[in-house]
């Protein structure tokens, strides 16, 4: 199978890569955009192949400039659809989601809305995590090659990363001699409303992490993770204190709105009772909670718990832990909402969802994976999918995330 082959590209795959046919096999090629004309050299089994672009014979339509130089020079993998117009993006992430709903669910996508678009393609991201390794007597940090995951690069900039957050990691880099002794670390910088937070994880040791924190005064806030070890504050230097450390979205203005046709599709079943499962800093259950639902937290994250636990109001409560190994004491409840990670929900979870589907007004489906929010729906028969509304959290990338509300089948 190995050599090149001239493939026409019609869609966008669920990681970004151009899909085309040719002699019989279905080939995936990173870089390029439906309508394109390619040559790709390919290496593969079976019916499928995995490309790499040689030449583009004749560009499509839906081709644009990146704006990145590390995307073009660098093979940046950050970013996988940067080379295809805004409006190309988001009618191909409307695609990977019905392809992915009609092929692996098995459900019909026609409730399945257009992707609602970021009101910033560039400049959203209010969080940079990178890849630190050592470099001669140095080190570096960047993002992984997307040919070539095992390599990274020194990063200059990030166009879809605010500003600040660039600065503050060149200015940590500065003072990278005071790094704990290691030969690979990460880091990642969050903008938060009281500056720039970083948090490191690796490294065994960090004696020197008060000279580190002299050396960066934009740090606001420094969170350390040892290799074998529980994640610490070092220090908080900020005059409001949530603990930006634990998980929140990257694209605030995409995030408010997200949240606001939540709650409101939450709203429109009105709940008496309401579990919030993946809950994080437990935005959304303080929320519930004020409008006079009775509202179980659940998350793992201890200091996202805490966080939860000291905002709601009682009979309102947060449980630290597993969803898997606490939603069965948290059910029955008219509203369900599961907010899981890439992996989507354990397979108990869907159990217990199932175990009370008569007594469940609507699951509110929270996802950021096609893929996995399909697979778990074909865990879930006893519930149909009542509206589909994605949000483009993530603009450059294929990544897109979907409320997907559903109710009693019956």
């Amino acid at each position: 199978m190995p050599g090149i082959v001239s493939v026409p590209i019609d869609s966008i795959a669920a990681g970004g890569d151009g899909v085309g046919r040719t002699d019989g096999l279905v080939v995936f090629v990173p870089r390029t955009a439906p309508g394109d004309v390619v040559t790709a050299r390919i290496s593969g089994k079976g019916h499928f192949a995995r490309g790499s672009l040689t030449t583009i014979v004749s560009p499509s339509s839906e081709r644009t400039e990146p704006q990145c130089e590390h995307y073009k020079r660098d093979r940046c993998g950050g970013c996988q659809i940067q080379h295809i117009t805004y409006g190309a993006q988001l009618a191909a992430k409307k695609r990977i989601i019905s392809d992915a709903l009609e092929r692996i669910a098995k459900r019909d996508a026609s409730s399945l809305q257009p992707v609602r678009p970021s009101p910033k393609q560039w400049r959203y991201r209010t969080k940079l995590t990178l890849a630190i390794r050592r470099s001669g007597n140095g080190w570096k940090a960047g993002l992984h090659r997307y040919d070539d995951p095992s390599q990274i690069f020194a990063l200059a900039d990030c166009p879809i990363t605010k500003s600040e957050i660039v600065a503050v990691w060149r200015e940590i880099m500065s003072a990278a001699e005071f790094f704990p002794e290691a030969k690979e670390l990460r880091g990642s910088v969050r903008l938060t409303k009281s500056g720039c937070t970083f948090a490191l994880y690796g490294g065994l040791r960090w004696p020197e992490s008060e000279d580190f924190l002299e050396a960066v005064p934009s740090v606001r806030a420094l969170w350390w993770e040892p290799e074998r070890g529980e994640r610490r504050l070092v220090e908080d230097r900020r005059d409001e204190h949530t603990p930006a450390a634990s998980f929140g979205q990257v694209n605030p203005d995409v995030a408010s709105e997200l949240h606001s046709y939540l709650m409101e599709t939450i709203h429109s079943h009105s709940p008496a009772s309401v579990v919030d499962a993946y809950a994080g800093l437990g935005d959304t259950s303080v929320e519930l909670s004020k409008s006079g639902a009775r509202v179980t937290a659940i998350e793992l994250d201890a200091d996202a718990s805490a966080w939860s636990s000291e905002r709601l109001p009682a009979p309102s409560r947060a449980l630290r832990g597993r969803v898997e190994e606490l939603i069965g004491e948290s059910l029955p409840a008219d509203v369900v909402v599961v907010n899981p990670p890439r992996a989507g929900i354990d397979s108990a979870v869907a159990r217990a969802l199932e175990a009370n589907a008569a007594t469940t007004k609507a699951v509110m489906y929270v996802s950021c994976n096609p893929a996995t929010l399909a697979r778990d729906l074909t865990r879930l028969p006893s519930f149909r999918i009542a509206s589909l509304q994605p949000f483009d959290m993530f603009p450059q990338t294929a990544h897109v995330e979907t409320v997907c509300e559903l109710v009693p089948a019956a």
